[in-house]
Formats: structure tokens, C-alpha cells, sequence
């Protein structure tokens, strides 16, 4: 019997990837449900094994398995969807996947399946060389927390390490609320025991008995599938009470937040945790030395877990040798908005964003020129094309005033209305303020009213001195990123788009002329 693997990734789910599954399991066809391979514009993307390898199909609806099954395509026949061995596609020839390597690839509910693709060497490396040299291995790699600052997670695990308490946590941020990004529902959803795993390594390291993944409750396929993974793991001794050895108990819990944006900001997320309502933490002191349930914790995001075995199992200078100035390793870039070829691109940091809109994107779906493009998350600053040369890099970004976040790259087109993008900002921080701050809580609600004076034309010079003073305010008064960054996307928007904030008519004469 072929087997054909269909994603099962929510994509190519909500594109029909279960009718097409169910058609084609009624034809006889063995199927395996996956992951997404990433190339979000080609899902419903179906893979037949053959004896030449994988070849692929899409985007394939309910509607082209009749046509698909007489053209021969359980043989890898010829048809107008297929794309060949997916590996070999221009668009994924040209990627360096690390933490996205098995995505698409395994089954992500087999234990074997998983091993058989190189799964769970990093842990038993981890467990041969000890918990010191665990964590000088993750610091030497480099490697960074991939959840928005970048801070190196070799010194968060040693500091947690060195920490004397009767109890240790994991926490590991799977609360992915940027817009614009999904490469932990991804990951979750097509290979949730590279999770696991690195959980568990990093568990190891510092000395933690117990682990939290935060989910998203807004993330059900994704939850459910991690769950279903858990218990394969757990079945096989791999969590529980012997987890890293005899009566060396380890455990994962998956914990589902409910809705709040500023959860995915650490010690919001760690007062969730504990049952409490989502609000910031003034630091000190930092969750590594007083986090959960005030024990030491470290906290990290689900693409910086999911890397850990990797380096375990291959090296810390193999890793290390990727990459461009400080920032080691690979990026997985989360292409969406107005872009021809949206999906997930994992490649060595130092691309150009240029590069990235243009080349992997394919510029514009709508075939207009590019305006802006927002990286970082809804609190990240918009770049015109004239800063399409920034290398794609952490200190790069920085030192345009810009983030690299999540990974998120959002592309908009010359329609885009760049004051109302900027008002957006500010109201996205007022509804999903903790309320804690000052600045943010109330900042963020006085900026939007003074958007609307500027836009109305009232006193336009002394209300547009006023947002930059009241920009300023949030950046250096608030207590966590979300006031903080608030002004990257409104400074940015004012100084590369002046035009837009002369006032809403002038706004629209404007774009009716472009």
C-alpha cells in the first residue's frame, strides 16, 4: 500500500487537508498525517512515497484526487500540482532547517518515528556529559532566545543552575501572540518532541524535576497535538518517574492561557501559571532566581527549546559557525501579510529584509509596489525599502530602532494607511495592557486621541511634538515590552510616512493618486 503523508498542520487543515485525507484513504492509499513543510501558498502540499523519494502534490483540494488517482499519482505520476521531491524546490533549496528539520517530515505522534530521524541524541548527550557541561555547550553554541530579546540561553540556564533552592521549574513560552508569526503552532503541531525534548535538556541542566509548556487557548489543533505527544513519550518511560535515570523523576505539564497578549511577557506569564491574574512583575528579582512559585525557573520560547537538541546532538561550534555577527545559529522566518509566497523559512541569520521580501517572498500577492514591512510583531517598526539592505540580525535591527521579535516579517503593499497603523499600535496596547503602569495603561489611550487631533488637523505640530514626548514616556516608563516597544511601530511610521499623518483627506487624496 502507498502512503501518502497529508499535513495535519491547522493550514492545511482549515484549506481542507481532512477531506483530502479522507478521499484518499478511501482509494486505498495508506496515509500519514504530518506537519507542514512550511510553504504555506502550496497547502493542501500532500507527499507520496515512492522509490525515488517523497514527491509532492499542491495545493491539492477534495476536488483533484479523482484526477490525481488516474494520472497515477500514488506512483508519483505526472500532473499539473506536482512539485517534485519538495526538498528540491527552489523555494526550499535555499533554507537551512535545524529546528524545523523533521517538520513535515515524521510522524509527530511516533516515539520511533521520531528517533529514527535523529530524535532524543541531544538528551542522551546531555545525560553523558553532565549538567555543567550541558550548559557550557548551549553557551557556547550561542544560542539566543528566540522569543523576542535574544538573550543568550547558556547564561539563563547557569544562572538558574547555580541557584540554591529545594525546587527548580521549566517554563517553556508557547504563547505565540505577535501577528504575523506561527512557528511554534508549527512546530507543536508537526514535530512536538523536538519540544520535548529540549525541555527536558534543559530541565536536566539546571536541575528542574517539573516543566510548564503555556500554550494558547486561540491554538487547539496545536494543544491537542502536544498533549496526544506527551502521553507517547510518557508510555515510553521517557517522562515520569524515571524519566532521566533511576528515581530521576521528570515530567511535562501543558498548562492553556486564556486569551490575555502581555502572558507572553515572562513573569505576566508566570502569575498566570500560579492562577493568578496575567500582570507584570517588577524585576528584580528575575525568574532565575525567584520565578515560579518564587523558585528558581528558566524560561524560554519554544523555538529556543526545540534547538537545544539539535546542538546537543551535533556541537556547540557547529552551530556557532552559523550565522552573522552575534547572532549564531538560524532564524525561522515567518513570511505573511501582502507576499506572494507566505509560509516558513528557516536559513542562517544575516539574509538581507530586502532579500527576504523580494527573493523568498516574491514580493507583493497584489502585484503593487512594497511600502512597508513590519518585523517583529504588532510592536515592532515598520522599514520602508530604503532599509532593505539591514542584514537580518539582532544588533542590525537595534540599531535601525527595529526587533527581529519572533520572527514575524509582515509585508504591506502602497495602499497601506500608515497613520491608521500607527493608531492601531496604540490601541492594541491599550486593550491588551495588564493595567499595572502607568505609562502603558493610560499612555497608550492618550496617544490614540492625539493620532486623532493630528489626523483632524488640530494643531498638527504641537500634537505631533506631543506623541514623540509621549513615545519616549512609554519606551523608558513601562514596566515590560508591551508599553515598551509600543513607540517602535509610531515613531517608525512617523518618520518614514510624514505624509500620512497630514490629515485623513489629505490621506485619501493621496492614495487615490498612487
Amino acid at each position: 500500500m502507498s502512503r501518502v503523508f497529508v499535513p495535519g498542520d491547522a493550514l492545511a487543515v482549515a484549506l481542507g487537508a481532512d477531506a483530502v485525507a479522507y478521499a484518499l484513504r478511501n482509494a486505498g492509499a495508506g496515509i500519514v498525517r504530518t506537519g507542514s513543510r512550511g510553504l504555506a501558498w502550496l497547502e493542501p502540499l500532500i507527499e507520496v512515497e515512492t522509490a525515488g523519494g517523497r514527491v509532492g502534490y499542491g495545493p491539492v483540494g477534495v476536488g483533484d484526487v479523482s484526477a490525481l488517482l488516474n494520472a497515477g499519482v500514488l506512483s508519483g505520476g505526472a500532473h499539473a500540482l506536482r512539485v517534485g521531491r519538495v526538498e528540491d524546490h527552489p523555494w526550499m533549496r535555499g533554507q537551512k532547517r535545524i529546528t524545523f528539520a523533521r517538520c513535515g517530515v515524521v510522524d509527530p505522534l511516533s516515539v520511533e518515528d521520531y528517533v529514527a530521524h535523529g530524535g532524543l541524541q541531544g538528551l542522551k548527550r546531555a545525560l553523558e556529559i553532565g549538567f555543567a557541561a550541558t550548559i557550557e555547550e548551549i553557551t557556547q553554541s550561542g544560542l539566543r532566545g528566540r522569543g523576542g530579546a535574544g538573550f543568550p540561553a547558556g547564561v539563563k540556564w547557569k544562572g538558574a543552575a547555580d541557584a540554591q533552592a529545594s525546587r527548580k521549574y521549566v517554563v517553556c513560552n508557547a504563547d505565540e501572540g505577535d501577528s504575523g508569526t506561527f512557528a511554534d503552532r508549527m512546530l507543536m503541531e508537526g514535530d512536538p518532541m523536538s519540544l520535548i525534548e529540549g525541555v527536558a535538556i534543559a530541565a536536566f541542566a539546571i536541575g528542574a524535576s517539573k516543566a510548564f509548556v503555556y500554550s494558547r487557548s486561540e491554538y487547539p489543533h496545536a494543544n491537542a497535538t502536544f498533549q496526544k505527544a506527551l502521553a507517547a513519550v510518557r508510555a515510553t518511560g521517557g517522562l515520569g518517574p524515571h524519566a532521566f535515570g533511576p528515581n530521576h523523576a521528570f515530567d511535562i505539564e501543558l498548562r492553556i492561557g486564556a486569551g490575555a497578549y502581555v502572558c507572553g511577557e515572562e513573569t505576566a506569564l508566570l502569575e498566570s501559571l500560579e492562577g493568578k491574574r496575567g500582570q507584570v512583575r517588577a524585576k528584580p528579582p528575575l525568574p532565575v532566581h525567584a520565578g515560579l512559585f518564587g523558585k528558581p525557573t528558566v524560561i524560554n520560547n519554544v523555538l529556543t527549546l526545540a534547538t537545544a537538541p539539535w546542538i546537543m546532538a551535533n556541537g556547540a561550534k557547529t552551530y556557532a559557525d552559523i550565522g552573522h555577527g552575534r547572532s549564531r545559529g538560524t532564524m525561522a522566518i515567518q513570511l505573511a501579510g501582502n507576499v506572494k509566497y507566505p509560509g516558513l523559512y528557516e536559513a542562517p541569520f544575516g539574509l538581507t529584509l530586502g532579500q527576504i521580501v523580494h527573493d523568498i517572498g516574491g514580493g507583493t500577492a497584489s502585484g503593487r509596489p512594497v511600502r512597508a514591512v513590519q518585523c517583529g510583531g504588532p510592536l515592532g517598526a515598520y522599514f520602508p525599502p530604503t532599509l532593505f539592505d539591514t542584514p537580518y540580525d539582532y544588533e542590525a535591527f537595534a540599531a535601525r530602532d527595529g526587533l527581529i521579535g519572533h520572527g514575524g516579517v509582515v509585508v504591506f503593499d502602497d495602499t497601506v494607511d500608515m497613520a491608521a497603523q500607527a493608531r492601531f499600535a496604540l490601541e492594541f496596547c491599550a486593550i491588551e495592557s495588564c493595567g499595572k503602569c502607568t505609562p502603558c495603561r493610560i499612555g497608550s489611550v492618550r496617544g490614540q486621541e492625539v493620532i486623532d487631533r493630528i489626523l483632524a488637523g488640530e494643531n498638527r505640530e504641537a500634537n505631533l511634538v506631543l506623541i514623540e514626548d509621549l513615545c519616549q514616556t512609554l519606551k523608558l516608563g513601562s514596566l515590560c515590552a508591551l508599553g515598551g516597544f509600543t513607540p517602535y511601530p509610531v515613531m517608525s511610521a512617523l518618520k518614514y510616512y510624514p505624509d500620512d499623518f497630514q490629515s485623513a483627506t489629505a490621506y485619501d487624496a493621496a492614495v487615490a493618486k498612487r
